[in-house]
């Protein structure tokens, strides 16, 4: 089955940890955004406001799986993961992964609102002031809970080295993301938070290394970070 992926197609955001999961296990997929002919914002739109089978999805990422719309990030990868071996066999072990995918979507809630504490609809330029003070919050805070969290979780699963143990899942896959894209953002901050999260810097490791996402990573495929996504680099909030 070839999937079709509807997301912007000119930042990463939240398609990127479909996009991830996708590219990981050699997926055919066509990512409708980004056509032969350039961005394509109206094949996103169409399948929001459009006409489509069943009940309409609130916002991208949607996939689209045997004529089947599934949206929301951590929805599309608990359809994904049991199909394609990223996720454990039991219903248990496939809960906490879930659980793991839900704490990463809280994460990057807030991420994105260091640089837009006030509203979505304004420009960042808009709320700066507020977001200096958010990203204070963050840096000093919530970035080291979240980095101690994980690294917790894999100091309990040492033998695996994967956050459920010894398989990789596609919450190994959204954790290397959110490094990428703190790195990118935060990289004094995040290289200071990393000091003490050694075992997450692994996983992050091991993840860049599996050759496809290497190869991925080093294709046109893999769109840049940017500072219209999620994961943006203001040097005065890495203070």
């Amino acid at each position: 089955m070839t999937y079709r992926l509807y997301y912007w197609p000119t930042i990463q955001g939240r398609g990127e940890f479909v996009r991830l999961a996708l590219e990981a296990v050699g997926a055919e997929y066509e990512d409708v955004g980004r056509g032969p002919e350039g961005p394509d914002f109206g094949a996103v739109s169409a399948v929001l406001w459009g006409e489509q089978p069943g009940p309409p999805p609130f916002a991208p990422p949607v996939l689209e799986a045997g004529g089947r719309l599934i949206a929301q990030t951590a929805n599309i990868l608990l359809y994904l993961g049991p199909r394609h071996g990223l996720a454990p066999e039991g219903e248990l072990d496939r809960l906490w992964v879930h659980q793991l995918q839900l704490t990463i979507a809280d994460w990057v809630v807030e991420i994105h609102d260091t640089h837009h504490p006030v509203g979505a609809q304004l420009y960042y330029e808009d709320q700066k002031p507020e977001a200096a003070r958010r990203a204070e919050g963050f840096r000093e805070h919530r970035l080291p809970k979240f980095l101690g969290y994980f690294e917790r979780v894999l100091d309990d699963h040492v033998d695996g080295g994967w956050l459920a143990g010894g398989s990789m899942t596609y919450a190994d896959l959204s954790l290397f993301q959110v490094v990428e894209g703190l790195r990118y953002a935060f990289p004094d901050a995040m290289g200071r938070a990393e000091y003490s999260a050694p075992r997450v810097t692994l996983l992050h490791e091991r993840v860049r290394d599996l050759p496809r996402i290497t190869a991925y990573l080093n294709s046109e495929r893999r769109i840049p970070f940017n500072e219209d996504g999620i994961f943006r680099h203001y040097p005065e909030l890495d203070a």
